[in-house]
């Protein structure tokens, strides 16, 4: 039973617009990279999981993915993240993948322990393990087993129309609302909780 994380990326350069106002497109660039490479990193050293995927349509994200060892898929142009997560999960199925966990690359707090600890409420399948982001509105981890029972619905509420589109198909759902987990930096009030926390713990 082989497990895959799939982690969706946009530009490095062009992501994180709603921080145009506090950084430069330096700045975001270099802090787009600095999240991708913690969360490749992380997955990395976690047993359960057998492959990372990163899709994206941006080739100096699929270099960099590329120098840490880490499985790419090529965007055929920018498109939705659901879009580009089912052309992913048709890759990792091709490899024979019975199960994936979608990670986005922006949770700066991202933490090995609390990543197994959520992995570790797997149970029988037809099952999710979900986690959402801290205003209950957003989907930062999404567990599937088995691969492809769930049509992807990231976008504004889908913490909530995953769990309802689960509950239609009677898929069993687990939430499972990790710290580390929830907070994914969006906006500029995120990116100062993330400087201030960041002081505090150096």
């Amino acid at each position: 039973m082989s497990l895959w994380a799939i982690v969706p990326v946009k530009s490095l350069r062009r992501g994180k617009s709603r921080l145009a106002g506090v950084l430069t497109d330096e700045e975001r660039s270099a802090l787009n990279q600095d999240l991708l490479i913690k969360t490749l990193m992380c997955l990395k050293t976690i047993q359960k999981i057998d492959q990372i995927l990163v899709i994206s349509y941006d080739p100096e994200a699929l270099a960099k993915a590329r120098e840490l060892d880490v499985m790419t898929v090529q965007e055929g142009s920018k498109t939705n993240i659901n879009n580009a997560l089912r052309r992913a999960t048709v890759a990792a199925r091709a490899y024979n993948a019975s199960k994936v966990i979608i990670i986005p690359a922006d949770l700066p707090f991202i933490d090995k322990e609390e990543m197994e600890s959520f992995l570790a409420q797997e149970g029988e399948p037809p099952e999710i393990i979900i986690s959402s982001d801290r205003h209950s509105e957003g989907t930062n981890a999404l567990f599937i087993n088995p691969i492809g029972i769930l049509e992807y619905n990231f976008g504004p509420w889908s913490f909530r129309k995953h769990i309802e589109q689960a509950e239609r198909k009677k898929i069993k759902v687990k939430i499972k609302n990790m710290e580390s987990l929830t907070f994914d930096l969006d906006v500029p009030e995120d990116l100062e909780i993330f400087m201030n926390t960041s002081k505090i713990n150096k």
